[in-house]
């Protein structure tokens, strides 16, 4: 375990490591593992690639880790631990000190797949070149999320060089259509099931080290996700008889339409601080100046007013409060003058943690109150559950983050988008979701869309909180 006494990152130490390493995560930029529904967009052979880069650039993992490849594309690294204590089913154990219990096996995470480039024209570097310029690598991935699978790679190839082995068996899961919800990720969970091996811990992208997330707090927020929302497609769908558009009937099915899409844009859904976002607030208070702080630490008591004020906000304070719902996609006619028959609306949901996808259900057909307007679930995953924070797994990550990133404040949260740690929760009560990265309000922004990039600097750091966590384990 860490300590008080753990030596502190310096900065030297992460430029020097993040300069050794930055080559590598470029290279591995260059590959256009663009993840795609449909087949016909996506370019096997350039995640055929990538997998064939990965032993060239990381000789000592691949020669004394064992690897498989999951679901086709995706890759699954075990690395066996020194102690062989503990059984067979379970993986190797050892007694944790923290909870009188016994660890198990730990499971890192993070895919290699991005999404497309919409205009590559917009770039300040061409998005596929893994351009490595005086402060910066940049290319798509480089935050989402090829930066964390170089880094846990790179963390471990240093740590086989040094001749380390974890006390557990450590594995490294990457998937290959993450940004699709593909099936990668839910198969090596259930890979790993039927193996008898149930993971002690289990660690995904997700949260990330933020400047500027939280108004009256100038420190950064090192922020861990809990949980994560249920993500729901609901198609919203009328009909009508149609014809030509020089004589419309009143109420047609793109006005119908329309009537229901408004009223949900009118009526949100009900708003509750959870319990999770209470303690983050209990969390962070201290490190708020003196009148903010009296307010966010007594937030249990204030907890009806800050609802009400985190939904006044708007955007990101405001979805952590309720279910979302935002319609994304509308079809009618394909003709100009030709009256929609069929219209339809794709309503993208955020199922709040506590909910679920039924009874989300039940909330839209009475925001609606159309028995017009059909209602089709198109694709929908329930809330996860919540990770403790009061257990020797959110203690481990505590201790790595402060050891990392001393002026960071570790806080729980819950995740308002999705990643692959939600098919691990039916083998592991500890799922949690952390990039080791240090990102701006303007770094965020780039995720998903131009000019992607990671200072070569906070890569290092991430090398560096990987070696620190794993060398814990």
């Amino acid at each position: 375990m860490l300590s008080d006494t753990t030596p502190r990152t310096a900065p030297a130490t992460a430029l020097r490591t993040g300069l050794e390493a930055a080559p590598k995560l470029a290279r591995l930029l260059t590959f256009r593992t663009v993840s795609s529904r449909v087949p016909e967009e996506m370019e096997p052979d350039q995640f055929v690639g990538f997998i064939a880069a990965l032993p060239e650039l990381f000789p000592r993992v691949h020669k004394e880790l064992e690897v498989e490849r999951i679901n086709g594309l995706g890759l699954l690294y075990r690395w066996p631990g020194s102690d062989t204590s503990g059984n067979d089913t379970a993986g190797p154990a050892t007694a944790d000190p923290a909870t009188g219990g016994s660890r198990g096996p730990a499971v890192l995470m993070a895919h290699y797949d991005v999404v497309p480039v919409e205009d590559p024209q917009q770039w300040d570097h061409p998005p596929f070149a893994g351009t490595v310029t005086e402060t910066s690598i940049c290319g798509r991935g480089a935050l989402d999320d090829k930066g964390a699978l170089a880094a846990v790679l790179e963390a471990a190839e240093q740590l086989l060089a040094e001749g380390f082995a974890p006390q557990q068996d450590l594995y490294f899961s990457f998937g290959n259509n993450e940004e699709t919800a593909g099936d990668t990720a839910a198969a090596a969970a259930d890979l790993l099931a039927r193996r008898g091996i149930r993971p002690w811990l289990v660690l995904d992208e997700g949260g990330a080290v933020a400047s500027g997330a939280f108004p009256f707090v100038s420190a950064p927020l090192a922020v861990v996700g809990v949980a994560e929302k249920g993500i729901l497609d609901v198609e919203l769908a009328t009909e009508d008889q149609g014809g030509h558009a020089s004589t419309p009937n009143r109420m047609g099915a793109t006005a119908r339409l329309a009537r229901a899409v408004v009223r949900l844009d009118r009526r949100p859904f009900p708003a509750a601080l959870p319990d999770v976002t209470v303690e983050m607030i209990e969390r962070l208070s201290g490190s708020a100046p003196l009148l903010p702080r009296l307010v966010l630490g007594k937030v249990r008591r204030l907890r009806p007013v800050l609802t009400r004020v985190f939904g006044l906000l708007g955007g990101e304070p405001n979805a952590m409060t309720r279910t979302t719902v935002a319609v994304t996609q509308l079809r009618g006619s394909k003709g100009s003058n030709v009256l929609a028959t069929r219209a339809t609306a794709n309503a993208n949901i955020r199922v709040a943690v506590g909910s679920s996808v039924e009874s989300t259900l039940v909330h839209l057909r009475k925001i609606i109150s159309d028995p017009k307007v059909s209602l089709r679930v198109v694709e929908g995953n329930e809330p996860s559950p919540v990770s403790a924070t009061d257990n020797a797994q959110f203690a481990l990550l505590e201790a790595s983050i402060r050891s990392s990133f001393p002026d960071a404040v570790p806080v729980p949260y819950i995740m308002l988008g999705g990643t692959d740690a939600r098919r691990f929760t039916n083998i592991c009560d500890a799922v949690y979701r952390f990039a080791p990265f240090r990102m701006s309000a303007a770094d965020r922004a780039s995720i998903h869309a131009d000019n992607e990039k990671i200072g070569i600097e906070t890569f290092g750091e991430g090398i560096l909180f990987y070696r620190t966590l794993m060398g814990a384990l």
